[in-house]
C-alpha cells in the first residue's frame, strides 16, 4: 500500500460517520438521562428513536453511493453489505425499543436514578453490531463483538431484583466469555500463521502457502466461538435459558439485530477472511446446520413456554442460514457464490422481521404481574383482538415457511443455493425438519383462534406499538407476495461486496 493510499485510509472518517454519532449521541444521551425524573423519562425514548434515524441518514447515503471504502489501515470497511445489514439493524432496534416501551416501563426497568440504562445500553448494542459488521479485520470484529456482549450481559441483568433475569445473565455471560475465548484463542492461531489481522492479508497468505495446520487448528475455535453467537448446535445451550429468563423486552434484543451482525462476521471471517480453507469450514458448518436443524426443530415441539419454543426456533433457523453459507463456494463460479450468500443474508432479514413481530406481540399481551410466556396465555386472541391474531398467524406461517409469507421465499431461495451444490440430500433433509417444524408453529394457531380464552380482559396497547406491530405483519406478507425487489437488493450488494 502505497503512502498516498495510506494517508487517506488513515484519514477518511466519512465510512464511520454513522458510528461516530452513534457513540456522540449515546453518551450524550446518558448524561441527560441523569437529570430526568421518572414522569420524562419519554424524553429519553424519543431520543434514542431519533439517534437511531440519524444512523439512518447516514449509511442510506453511503448505501446509495453503491462504494466500498476502507478506513483505519484497512480495517473497517463500508461497502453495499455493511450498509444494508445496518439498516435492517436500525429498524430491528428501533422497532424493539417501540416494542419494549410499555413492557419495561410496567416492570421498574425505567425508573429510578438509572432508568434510562435500558435505551442507552440498547444503542451500545448497536454500535457493536455495525463494527462487527463493517470490521475487515479481526481484531476490529472482535471489539465490536465484545462491545455488544457486554451491553446485553447487562441488559440480561437489568432486573436486579428478579431471580430468573441474574440467573440468565450468569449463564449468558460465563458461556459467552467461554465463547469468546474460544474466538480470541483462534485469532491468534490465525495471526501466528499469517502474521496478521487484515482479513485480506490473511486471504493473501493462505492463498500464498501459509502453515495449513496452523490454520485449520485455529479455525475450529473460529467456528465454535461464531456458532455460540449464532445459537448453533451444540453451542446452543444457551439460548433456551437465556431466552427464557430474560425479561421479554431484553430476550427481544437479544433474539433480533444481533443475528444480522453475527451473520456478517461469518461471512467476513470464513469467506473473505478464509475462503482458502473453503473445504474445511464447510464440512463444520454442514455438520453445525444439520444438527441445528434436527436438535432446534424435534425439541421445540415439547415447549411449553413460547419464548422457550422461539428460542428453539432460533436455533433452527441459524441452521437455515448455515445451509446458505456452506452453499456458497461452488468451483470459481462467483455468480452462484454470490447468489447462496445473498440468499442466506435474506433468510436472516426475514427471520429478524418475523421475530421482532413475535416477541412484539408476546409484550403487547404482557401486562404488570402477568409475563405472557406460556402458549396457553395465547388461547382466544381471536376473539379478544382478531387484527393481532391475524399478525401473529402471519407471523407463525412465515416462520415455517408457509406460502405467501416472505418465510417460503426465504427457505426456498436457500433451498434453490443447496440444490445448485448438487447436495440435493441435504435440501430434502432441510425440507423434512421444517416439515416437524411446522407443528409447533401451527400449534400457536390453533390456540388463537380455537381454544377458549382463559382471559378476556382488554388489550391496552400504546399506539405507536399497535401501529408498528401491524405494519410489521403486512411486511412480512407484503414482501413475500413481492419478494423480488429485497432479494434483488440483497444479490446486488453482495456481488458488489465480493468484488471489491
Amino acid at each position: 500500500m502505497n503512502n498516498t493510499l495510506l494517508a487517506t485510509v488513515d484519514t477518511n472518517l466519512v465510512p464511520v460517520y454513522a458510528e461516530i454519532f452513534l457513540l456522540i449521541a449515546a453518551s450524550a444521551i446518558l448524561l441527560i438521562d441523569m437529570y430526568l425524573k421518572g414522569s420524562r423519562r419519554d424524553i429519553t425514548y424519543y431520543l434514542s428513536l431519533l439517534t437511531i434515524v440519524g444512523c439512518a441518514v447516514f449509511s442510506w447515503a453511503d448505501f446509495n453511493a453503491g462504494t466500498t471504502v476502507y478506513t483505519f489501515n484497512g480495517m473497517y470497511v463500508s461497502d453495499p453489505m455493511a450498509n444494508l445489514l445496518k439498516l435492517f439493524t436500525y429498524l430491528a432496534v428501533g422497532l424493539t425499543l417501540v416494542y419494549s416501551r410499555q413492557y419495561a416501563s410496567e416492570r421498574g426497568m425505567l425508573s429510578g436514578n438509572l432508568g434510562g440504562e435500558f435505551y442507552v445500553l440498547a444503542l451500545f448494542t448497536m454500535l457493536g453490531q455495525m463494527i462487527m459488521i463493517s470490521g475487515n479485520s479481526m481484531l476490529s470484529i472482535y471489539l465490536g463483538l465484545e462491545l455488544m456482549s457486554l451491553a446485553l450481559y447487562a441488559l440480561v441483568a437489568l432486573r436486579r431484583d428478579h431471580a430468573t433475569s441474574t440467573e440468565a445473565s450468569m449463564k449468558y455471560f460465563i458461556l459467552g466469555s467461554l465463547a469468546s475465548g474460544f474466538m480470541l484463542y483462534g485469532i491468534s492461531m490465525i495471526y501466528g500463521a499469517t502474521g496478521s489481522l487484515n482479513l485480506p492479508d490473511i486471504a493473501a497468505s493462505a492463498a500464498g502457502g501459509a502453515n495449513r495446520t496452523m490454520l485449520v487448528f485455529g479455525l475450529v475455535f473460529l467456528v465454535a466461538g461464531m456458532a455460540f453467537k449464532l445459537g448453533a448446535v451444540p453451542f446452543h445451550m444457551w439460548v433456551p435459558d437465556v431466552y427464557q429468563g430474560s425479561p421479554t423486552a431484553v430476550t427481544l434484543l437479544l433474539g433480533a439485530a444481533p443475528k444480522l451482525a453475527s451473520f456478517a462476521m461469518v461471512l467476513r471471517i470464513l469467506v473473505e477472511g478464509l475462503g482458502e480453507l473453503a473445504y474445511d469450514w464447510q464440512q463444520m458448518l454442514l455438520v453445525l446446520a444439520v444438527l441445528s436443524l434436527a436438535i432446534g426443530n424435534l425439541t421445540a415441539i415439547a415447549q411449553t413456554n413460547i419464548k422457550r419454543m422461539l428460542a428453539y426456533s432460533t436455533i433452527a433457523q441459524m441452521g437455515f442460514v448455515l445451509l446458505g453459507m456452506l452453499s456458497g463456494v461452488v468451483g470459481d463460479d462467483s455468480s452462484n457464490m454470490a447468489a447462496a450468500y445473498s440468499a442466506a443474508m435474506y433468510y436472516s432479514i426475514t427471520y429478524v422481521l418475523t421475530t421482532l413481530g413475535s416477541f412484539g406481540l408476546i409484550m403487547m399481551l404482557a401486562r404488570s404481574g402477568f409475563e405472557a410466556e406460556q402458549i396457553a396465555d395465547f388461547k382466544g386472541l381471536g376473539r379478544r383482538s382478531p387484527w393481532f391474531a391475524v399478525v401473529m398467524t402471519i407471523l407463525m406461517f412465515s416462520l415455517a415457511g408457509v406460502p405467501p409469507m416472505m418465510g417460503f421465499m426465504a427457505k426456498w431461495a436457500v433451498l434453490q443455493a443447496v440444490a445448485n451444490t448438487g447436495a440435493v440430500w441435504l435440501a430434502v433433509i432441510a425440507v423434512m425438519f421444517s416439515l416437524i417444524g411446522a407443528f409447533y408453529y401451527l400449534r400457536i394457531v390453533k390456540t388463537i383462534w380455537f381454544d377458549e380464552a382463559a382471559d378476556t380482559s382488554p388489550i391496552v396497547t400504546p399506539t405507536d406499538m399497535r401501529v408498528a406491530l401491524s405494519l410489521n405483519g403486512v411486511m412480512v406478507v407484503v414482501l413475500g407476495l413481492v419478494p423480488g425487489a429485497l432479494l434483488s437488493v440483497c444479490l446486488q450488494a453482495m456481488q458488489l461486496t465480493l468484488k471489491s
